[in-house]
């Protein structure tokens, strides 16, 4: 990139003609097809685009709200930088300028892992960060980088890793053509699906009863997926125990089938012997599950035509996340559905994310994290030890931090810590067009351009998608005279950190199609406006492993060696009450609070428990509740449901937005209380280093009322 790839100050660029615009939403993993019409340079009509191949005309309230967000009021379009608490524009050049000037004195004072850096989710849903930012990052030579990974779907990756070669090696349920769904800790109908990219999942789960078939949720709350399913609770944290107890079912009574599987798949015989202690009268009380009704699951999962087991945020946020995954996969194997028609199986993508895939490469466990010793993974180190890094005194300490497209503050656990270490350090940039929760802290603000303003191509969540398609999603409104995309910014900091330029992620993106496997033009993308279909999921192993041995490794070591963990913890006592979060359909983690359409109607920041407990605690349904754990407490109204186990409740994540300092209208309106103000940091899955922030153990009670004093004066 040079300084000329921007556009001049003196240039105003047009806006879009009335017509129908077509293009993708981009706000979560199901990426919707939408049908944009634009009349006097604005949108005035947002509908699903029925010539999706993948959506088929499907939208969720997020996506009809998308230009909301091209238009808030709150979005920062020009670089800021802070002064106590005063916030002034800069120019795009003297910011640049001055951010690389500050980290390079940081590093120079204290070497290269003085600087720290945090990905939001919402970078590997722009293609513009996903394809630029290595560059940059990379010519840092820091380790301390830290992302949304490991509070999120990291025992995914550590499974696919460990089992077939590689992180991004993630089975999909083809949910469209099984016949026996088994989902645990998964809420499709409110996330639209998580690595699971399958839009309109209501109606795909109504279709598998209509063709005969059956779906079965098991979860500690009665989600809204529970409308399409038959569900069952369990314990939060014991869905472990659950499945080996299900493995221990199948091999008893000789209901293994792997078929054709067994021909390149080693560990069939440890794994046998790992769930043989784990009888259903053996995990019965632990899981909260009959053992007669384990024992019949077990059974018609395995005689099923075709079935999948999936597993989503639940399984992964739990102390056992790694050992769900590797089980939920083995389930899928032992039974012979993997890699087969209606079970789980694996995306080819147009742009494939595993065509320079060095096999036999194992990207974990190479360094650990200076306080607490915790392993890299692919890279990274768990965010839960991100406060730490920066607090804690020493060689090595984070003293400078880069934040990209997050919002740490409320998303990582014990966000409060996290919030006062941010005061702490001796400089802070952030990439993000949002003044949040955790923005506040930066020294300087670099906002890229975003939305409709962008081209953009899911290259991540074709890697997650029940079908093989391929979109490219054109920018329909021009970028003003002071804005910069992402990978403009980007581009710019590694030239002035390194003199390199920057690549355009338009290049890479063509590059990648064109040696995919399809090998697809980027001509011939463009010239397709609702995408191109390379039709459904395929059969593709053994060739697609990437380990060593070329073979599927069902009872990898480090897993086996993680079992007796599991077996202390059955054994030990439960807490009176253990938190989970929810997903909620209007709602995108921390960052779709200030859109008002999408926050109208009652407070949704409540804390759901059962009827049997808010009679234990004297509440009542709207009073104030105080809920509190080892690191920290929050208090919000109690929401009084028999759609939860006695024992659980629940918070959604994603709200905190009282605190001072933030340019976010709506969002200040609806406060709420942080669910990271409540997640302890020393809680994880010590197999994979994923934060166990679902199962917190805590303390709930009634709120001591407030008394109302008039002072009156002495006048």
């Amino acid at each position: 990139m040079t300084h000329s790839d921007v556009p001049s100050p003196s240039v105003r660029l047009p806006l879009p003609a009335d017509g129908v615009y077509y293009r993708a939403c981009n706000l979560c993993e199901a990426i919707c097809g939408l049908e944009l019409t634009v009349k006097g340079g604005e949108v005035v009509d947002v509908r699903g685009d029925a010539s999706d191949p993948l959506s088929k005309g499907h939208i969720c309230p997020k996506g009809a709200m998308l230009p909301d967000l091209h238009r808030d009021p709150d979005r920062l379009k020009r670089p800021l930088r802070r002064d106590g608490t005063t916030w002034t524009e800069m120019e795009w050049e003297e910011a640049l300028d001055y951010v690389v000037e500050r980290l390079k004195a940081v590093q120079a004072q204290h070497g290269p892992d003085a600087v720290g850096v945090y990905q939001g989710n919402p970078s590997v849903h722009n293609s513009g960060t996903l394809l630029s930012a290595g560059g940059f990052l990379k010519a840092l030579g820091t380790r301390n980088f830290y992302s949304a990974t490991s509070v999120d779907q990291l025992p995914h990756h550590r499974a696919a890793l460990e089992m077939l070669g590689h992180p991004l090696l993630l089975p999909i349920p083809d949910v469209d053509r099984t016949d026996f769904l088994l989902m645990m800790g998964a809420n499709p109908a409110a996330s639209n699906g998580s690595i699971l990219t399958a839009p309109g999942l209501k109606e795909r789960l109504k279709a598998i009863h209509g063709r005969g078939g059956r779906v079965v949720l098991l979860d500690p709350r009665r989600t809204e997926s529970a409308a399409y399913a038959e569900h069952h609770f369990i314990r939060p944290g014991t869905d472990a125990a659950l499945l080996l107890s299900l493995l221990h079912v199948i091999f008893a009574e000789q209901l293994e089938k792997p078929g054709r599987l067994l021909d390149f798949t080693d560990g069939l015989d440890a794994l046998r012997a790992a769930a043989l202690p784990y009888s259903p009268e053996a995990v019965a009380q632990q899981t909260g599950l009959d053992a007669g009704f384990i024992r019949t699951l077990a059974r018609d999962f395995a005689s099923a035509s075709s079935a999948v087991a999936y597993g989503r945020i639940g399984l992964s946020t739990q102390a056992f996340g790694g050992l769900c995954q590797w089980l939920l996969n083995a389930l899928n194997i032992v039974t012979g559905n993997f890699d087969r028609e209606g079970g789980a199986m694996l995306p080819l993508p147009a742009f494939d994310q595993l065509m320079r895939a060095k096999k036999g490469e194992r990207p974990l466990h190479r360094y650990a994290s200076r306080v607490r010793g915790l392993p890299e993974f692919d890279g990274e180190f768990p965010s839960a030890a991100l406060a730490e890094e920066m607090d804690t005194p020493g060689a090595g300490q984070i003293r400078a931090f880069i934040s990209v497209a997050g919002n740490p503050v409320l998303s990582t656990p014990d966000g409060a810590r996290l919030d006062r270490a941010l005061e702490g350090l001796e400089f802070m940039v952030s990439i993000d067009p949002y003044l949040n929760e955790t923005t506040r802290h930066a020294d300087v603000i670099l906002p890229p351009a975003t939305g409709l303003e962008t081209e953009h191509y899911d290259v991540i969540f074709h890697h997650f998608a029940v079908r093989n398609t391929a979109r490219l999603n054109p920018a329909i409104f021009p970028v003003g005279a002071d804005q910069r995309f992402d990978w403009q910014i980007f581009g710019g900091l590694r030239e002035r950190l390194t003199g390199a330029r920057g690549s355009d992620p338009a290049a890479r993106l063509a590059l990648g199609l064109k040696h995919g496997p399809y090998k697809l033009e980027l001509d011939a993308l463009k010239a397709a406006p609702h995408g191109l279909d390379f039709g459904p999921m395929k059969p593709c192993l053994p060739q697609r492993l990437l380990n060593e041995q070329g073979r599927i490794q069902l009872a990898p070591e480090s897993f086996l060696n993680d079992l007796p963990r599991l077996d202390a913890a059955l054994s030990t006592p439960v807490p009176a009450f253990v938190l989970i979060g929810r997903r909620q359909l209007r709602s995108n983690n921390s960052w779709m609070h200030n859109t008002p359409r999408l926050m109208r109607g009652t407070d949704r920041c409540t804390l759901m428990l059962h009827p049997d407990d808010a009679a234990k605690l004297g509440v009542a349904a709207g009073e104030q509740v105080t809920v509190t754990s080892r690191v920290g407490s929050v208090t919000v109204p109690a929401e009084v449901t028999d759609t939860l186990m006695p024992g659980v409740v629940s918070l959604p994540h994603g709200f905190g937005h009282g605190k001072r300092g933030t340019r976010l209208s709506v969002a200040q309106q609806h406060p709420g209380a942080s669910y990271n103000d409540l997640s302890d940091p020393l809680l994880l899955d010590e197999l994979t280093g994923n934060a166990a922030v679902s199962g917190v153990p805590v303390e709930v009670a009634k709120a001591a009322q407030r008394v109302e004093v008039e002072v009156l004066s002495a006048d």
